[in-house]
């Protein structure tokens, strides 16, 4: 297949802030951009060609599919019925139908896992949980849905057999003893060649099980960090992987690293690569899915990324605090989704600090989350 040069068209099913940013952090290659999302879409904006509809919507996927030289996708939550049918008459979709429907259901990504040797936490699997008998299992227990999982929805920590499980087919995980909670963004292009980015880590807010911080590099050892990139690149090729994707993994007490979860595109722990490494996460991912030469993933400066949620009591019309005193500290980036209504924990932006040490960054970036923040007109 010959690579995609400007200024050819790429179509992002989905037009969220993960599509918003992919097209201006990939505009200067040259490329046009087709979006297909609902209305009030961020990327619309920025987008040469929107389609208004579903993703889940057979007759708009083909929309797109006519305007665009290759597909790509910003979120997993698509009609694959449709891309199948798109993939097998030749239209350029990547990462792969194939690829997609193994990630979009954890019970088949868990089962990549161990056929592949890779170590990943046990689990069992219960079609019903509300007539299930935990009994027997040691709680406790993370439960996950097996499809539709997203920023923290279809997790559920069970403490014990009083705690009433999801009422979803899922998978239930023995609980990790995690020491830290770690990302890799590994880029994978249509030729097999792979770069990966710095290892990160994050932290989550365990309110509402959202990714809260991002840190690069990890404050890890250089020999943890390896086998952490090992695990990540592995899983990548073993799904045939074409583009980006962000691979979650666990570090526990003991010093072992278990592969968690993988996402098939661009990702929130990535979100520090635009400031903090050569190459960003979005030019790689364009680069990978367009089969043109990946970059360079070299970590400039040291990173911390703060996710910017919306207060947890407002909604309404975005009220903003802090944000001019925020843009005077040294090194800090803000991005803004253009998301018209704020409610209680949604991604309404985040921000990046960078400085010479990791601890400056971090220093910087706990003064920048004192004042910045999202409220809503209403309460």
């Amino acid at each position: 297949m010959k690579s995609l040069f400007p200024p050819g068209t790429i179509g992002i099913i989905g037009g969220g802030q993960l599509g918003n940013m992919m097209i201006y952090r990939s505009k200067k290659l040259g490329f046009r951009f087709a979006v297909l999302d609902r209305e009030d879409a961020p990327a619309k904006a920025l987008s040469d060609v929107f389609i208004e509809g579903s993703l889940k919507d057979a007759a708009a996927l083909e929309k797109l599919a006519e305007v665009s030289d290759i597909l790509t996708y910003e979120i997993e939550h698509i009609n694959t019925d449709a891309l199948d049918a798109l993939y097998s008459r030749g239209v350029q979709l990547y990462p792969s139908p194939v690829t997609l429907r193994t990630i979009q259901d954890k019970l088949l990504q868990k089962e990549l896992f161990i056929k592949k040797g890779l170590p990943t936490a046990p689990f069992f699997v219960e079609e019903n949980p509300l007539t299930a008998d935990f009994s027997s299992k040691t709680f406790p227990l993370v439960q996950k849905s097996r499809k539709e999982g997203y920023d923290g929805k279809g997790v559920k920590v069970l403490k014990n057999t009083a705690d009433q499980p999801m009422n979803a087919p899922s998978i239930f995980e023995e609980m990790v003893d995690i020491d830290k909670e770690l990302a890799v963004m590994v880029a994978r292009g249509r030729d097999g060649s792979v770069k990966s980015f710095p290892v990160a880590e994050m932290a989550f807010n365990p309110d509402h099980n959202i990714c809260d911080t991002v840190i690069a590099p990890a404050r890890i050892d250089e020999k943890t960090a390896a086998r952490a990139t090992e695990i990540a690149v592995s899983i990548v090729e073993a799904l045939d992987g074409v583009g980006i994707f962000g691979v979650e993994l666990f570090l526990d007490k003991q010093g072992y690293i278990l592969l968690n979860e993988v996402a098939p595109r661009p990702h929130n722990s990535g979100h520090y690569t635009m400031e903090g490494c050569v190459t960003c996460q979005y030019e790689q991912h364009v680069r990978a899915i367009t089969g043109l030469p990946l970059g360079d993933t070299t970590l400039v400066r040291p990173s911390v990324m703060v996710n910017l949620l919306g207060e947890p009591v407002n909604k309404g019309k975005v009220v903003l605090d802090g944000f001019e005193e925020s843009l005077k500290v040294p090194g800090v980036s803000i991005h803004l989704y253009g998301k018209a209504e704020t409610r209680p924990f949604r991604k309404m932006g985040h921000f990046t600090v960078t400085a010479d040490t990791i601890d400056e960054a971090i220093k910087n970036s706990e003064y920048i989350r004192g004042l910045l923040k999202i409220k809503g007109e209403t309460k």
